[in-house]
Order: structure tokens, then C-alpha cells, then sequence
């Protein structure tokens, strides 16, 4: 299994931060984009330095992730039956320094890790609401990620 830059299912969006003298404001999703699918909710997760949250899947959700405070390593596995990008992972790590939005389909594995020294925010804009009953997990060690940080 390798890691790619990107998988069948995720696409990247490179987000606006109005400068401002008072307290910059950081774009998030607008309705009229491309890849806005509705909306269902937002929520904050925070995450610790060196920590992992994960393995989720969604098999409904679509997701838009968006790091607007430190700094988060993403990373996403493809085991779906169909799918080109099938048993490969992609990673990405968001910040203000590289501000996107992730917009993940449903039915792909993700984790995350915190990377700065201060607890991290992720936020996600999602299609749909929270439902436990389509979201499945896995412990970290049971999808095969080398996490540590490349120098």
C-alpha cells in the first residue's frame, strides 16, 4: 500500500484569509461552490499535540474539513471495491500557512494527528447530520499507517 498525494473521492480547495488589522477572517464554504452538497451541520474537534483521532469512516457524510487554528496531519485510506485509487493512502496536513478545505466522500477511511504544541481545531462542515448509525471505526492499528512526521 502506498501513499499518493490524492485519492478518487477527496478534492482540495485552497481557502481565502482576509487580512485584517483587527483579527483576520478565514473563509470557510459558501453555497454557491462547487463541492457544497448541503448542509447538515458544523462541528469543532479539538485535537492534542501527538495525538491520533481515527479510524472513521462515513457512509453517508461528505465532510469538509477546515484546520483554522494550529496545525492537523490528515490522512485517508481508500478500501472501496470499486474505487481507482483502492488501497492507497493520501495525507495532508492543514494550517493557516496552508489553509484548504478538504471535502471528503463518504466511505473513506480518515484519521487525524495533532502536530502543534497547542490543541488544534478541525472543523467540519458536513452534509448531513451526526448519525451513529452510518459512521463505523477502527483502532489506529488496524489500518497499517506509519505515522510518523517526515523531516
Amino acid at each position: 500500500m502506498g501513499t499518493i498525494n490524492q485519492l478518487d473521492g477527496i478534492y482540495i480547495n485552497t481557502l481565502k484569509i482576509i487580512k485584517n488589522n483587527k483579527g483576520d477572517i478565514l473563509r470557510g464554504l459558501r453555497s454557491d461552490e462547487n463541492f457544497f452538497n448541503g448542509f447538515g451541520e458544523a462541528y469543532f474537534s479539538k485535537i492534542k499535540f501527538n495525538i491520533i483521532k481515527g479510524w472513521k469512516l462515513h457512509k453517508e457524510m461528505t465532510m469538509n474539513l477546515i484546520v483554522p487554528y494550529g496545525i492537523v496531519k490528515f490522512v485517508f485510506f481508500d478500501d472501496r471495491k470499486n474505487s481507482k485509487t483502492k488501497g492507497n493512502f493520501c495525507e495532508h496536513i492543514l494550517s493557516q500557512e496552508n489553509y484548504c478545505r478538504l471535502t471528503v466522500s463518504p466511505n473513506i477511511w480518515f484519521a487525524f494527528m495533532g502536530l502543534d504544541d497547542e490543541d488544534s481545531i478541525v472543523l467540519n462542515l458536513s452534509n448531513i447530520l451526526h448519525n451513529e448509525n452510518e459512521v463505523e471505526g477502527r483502532l489506529i492499528e488496524d489500518i497499517p499507517y506509519d505515522w510518523k512526521i517526515s523531516e
